[in-house]
């Protein structure tokens, strides 16, 4: 009998179905993956397991962990059965966690809750979960808060608090998407370890097909509330007898393709240079009389962007990439170095910078984030306006709202629209017709698509392709994704502790990489032809 059967499964909130007759299994040591794009019911199917729905939520067909049936039982049952059976680990840790209790009162507090252990048997549970994940009580002591970790070692505070009490089930939903390559096979490394140790079934909710493909031994593809295929993943992933499982193995695999047109392009003009870039941050004194010390995030950078070209920019968390990014729209002050665009050189004392800022614009990674959601899509559209000394007004303003909508595949009408109105992707676009709207010369964009389905995803590469390709505006991409920058860009810079350690074509660069890290980092980044050719031969012998 499995761990978890769940038989004719829907949910309806109000009048609109979320989910309709999903059937899946899950036997004790196993890892399901659960594929779909966003709104394909992965994230709600995991809700309904644990019974964390909205009020207004209707629950049909039946959900059995092993002899018991969750729906149509109480929130009290349901709370002896959270934390003690069924573990349940969210995408973003620093959400998850409550930035002003200490790690171990948060792993203890849940322990508690769910055990009625006292404080000082949950603290020592705490602390052996802990050391389980890989946060040590010599570097990572109970006291630490959430703000003085990293990244991953967040998300293993994260895990550590759904398996403290050893559940039989796991509910991973995203748990690597915002991390770097590297961090993410550590985590996925951990998971496999924690189920092997266990025995414990695991339930991986991704779009990310290259890892699931990897970690799990059967995957599941939902879309629009419905499962539309499963089975062993190495089987589902050579026959894709559904489209939509075609079409998802299709964006992921998906390379823009380049055609120059409409620009007659000087590729010889530098857009951008940085010279020698220092950026010192001053830390925190160790005593009264001592002195501050010096933190150097960024150490004698120089590199060169030219017209219409697109350069990656790739590292883990705290390389450097971002604080580059700031000094280089001159949001920061550099200590040594300095930063040229279009051959004007950025001012020591960012007197021209507002003239600077003109010709650099940057799309962030959270388009939902960066606007506010009272405003209208064209007063957002339109922000960059006011680094022009001669903005146009009136009806010129409207046509020119328009006109970048329609740039990047909208309509005109949409300028009418509030941004929570519209998808993920149609978001990224809106960001992106607004870095464009005083036409610059370079467009930064910062993990710009790493958040969005694979789908969408191509979608958006395929039209700052076709701009870089029409236009002639350069790109700086700054990922973790890997297969991102692999895809995209012609040139790509490697950073590590602050220094470009690597440089070169692209393809060159992935294909042969020359420095310890950036093999480090080659090697970690999951590519789905590569894992499905390592699972035929492990089947082979």
């Amino acid at each position: 009998m499995s761990l978890l059967a769940i038989k004719n499964l829907t949910l309806g909130i109000g009048r609109t179905p979320i989910l309709r007759d999903i059937d899946l299994e899950v036997d004790e040591g196993e890892i399901l993956g659960i594929i779909g794009e966003s709104g394909s019911g992965k994230s709600m199917t995991a809700l309904s397991i644990l019974r964390l729905l909205p009020h207004a939520a209707e629950l049909g067909g039946s959900i059995r962990f092993e002899d018991m049936e969750i729906v149509g039982r109480s929130e009290a049952e349901m709370c002896s059965l959270r934390g003690n059976e069924i573990g349940m680990i969210f995408q973003e840790p620093m959400t998850a966690l409550n930035p002003v209790k200490t790690i171990g009162d948060q792993v203890a507090e849940t322990v508690m809750i769910h055990s009625g252990k006292s404080r000082a048997e949950a603290r020592v549970i705490a602390r052996e979960t802990l050391n389980r994940v890989g946060l040590p009580e010599e570097q990572f002591p109970l006291g630490r808060y959430p703000h003085e970790l990293s990244g991953g070692q967040r998300q293993r505070v994260v895990i550590a608090m759904a398996i403290a009490l050893r559940p039989r089930l796991l509910i991973a939903d995203e748990p690597t998407t915002a991390l770097d390559v590297t961090t993410q096979a550590q985590i996925l490394d951990l998971l496999k370890k924690l189920v092997n140790e266990d025995g414990m079934a695991l339930i991986f909710i991704t779009h990310d097909l290259a890892v699931v493909a990897d970690l799990a031994d059967r995957i599941a593809i939902m879309q629009q509330g419905e499962v539309v295929e499963q089975g062993e993943t190495l089987s589902v992933f050579e026959t894709m007898h559904h489209p939509y499982t075609k079409a998802l193995f299709s964006a992921s695999q998906h390379v823009p393709e380049r055609k120059v047109h409409g620009v007659d392009l000087d590729r010889s003009h530098a857009v951008v240079r940085v010279n020698g870039m220092v950026r010192d941050y001053r830390l925190p004194r160790k005593s009264l009389f001592a002195a501050p010390g010096q933190f150097r995030a960024v150490n004698n950078v120089s590199f060169t962007i030219r017209r219409g070209e697109n350069v990656g920019l790739v590292g883990e968390s705290g390389c450097g990439k971002s604080t580059l990014t700031r000094a280089l729209l001159a949001l920061e002050r550099m200590q040594g170095g300095h930063v040229e665009v279009d051959g004007v050189v950025l001012a020591e004392d960012a007197a021209n910078s507002r003239d600077i800022r003109r010709k650099m614009q940057v799309v962030f990674q959270d388009p939902y984030g960066s606007f506010n959601p009272r405003h209208k899509v064209e007063r957002l559209v339109a922000e960059p306006f006011h680094l022009l000394d001669d903005a146009p007004q009136g009806a010129d303003r409207r046509h020119a709202i328009e006109a970048a909508l329609e740039e990047v595949g909208l309509l005109a009408s949409d300028a009418h629209k509030f941004i929570h109105e519209f998808s993920g992707g149609q978001r990224q676009r809106i960001a992106i017709a607004r870095a464009l709207i005083i036409k610059p010369s370079l467009i930064i964009l910062d993990e710009a698509v790493s958040a969005l389905d694979v789908s969408i995803r191509a979608q958006i590469l395929d039209l700052l392709t076709d701009l870089s390709d029409r236009l002639g505006i350069s790109f700086l991409f700054i990922s973790h994704d890997l297969s991102v920058v692999r895809s995209i860009t012609d040139r790509v810079m490697v950073m590590q502790r602050g220094e470009i350690i690597e440089e070169g074509e692209t393809e060159s660069v992935f294909a042969n990489p020359q420095h310890p890290y950036t093999q480090k980092l080659v090697a970690a980044s999951p590519s789905v032809e590569h894992v499905l050719a390592a699972r035929r031969q492990r089947q082979a012998t």
